[in-house]
């Protein structure tokens, strides 16, 4: 995982996601394929908006708690959000550009 993106657990995560900065978290396991896609994706969103919002991974097998927090019946999901509210969620696999409109339109 690339230094520049954030590893949500249950100890940190609200410090993580209450932020008035946009938030990309990304919510995936190691056994599933389609995150293993969407990884290197927000991993490049991480150094291209470094700065301008942060970008999270929380993996659900470690976190069944947060996972069940935030309503998470699939993966791969990618939430944007502000001030601890989901302002935008993509479940499955979407493409860069379907990312980088999530985040530019949170900024």
């Amino acid at each position: 995982m690339s230094e520049k993106v954030i590893n949500i657990t249950s100890e940190n995560y609200e410090s993580v996601l209450k932020s008035e900065t946009p938030i990309v978290v990304d919510f995936w396991a190691t056994w599933c394929g389609p995150c293993r896609m969407v990884g290197p994706v927000i991993e490049s969103l991480a150094e291209e908006y470094e700065g301008k919002t942060a970008v999270c991974k929380l993996n659900v097998d470690e976190n069944p708690d947060l996972a069940t927090e935030y309503k998470i019946m699939s993966i791969p999901t990618v939430m944007i959000m502000k001030n601890g509210e989901i302002v935008d969620k993509a479940v499955g696999v979407r493409t860069r550009e379907e990312y980088q409109n999530m985040i530019e339109k949170a900024l």
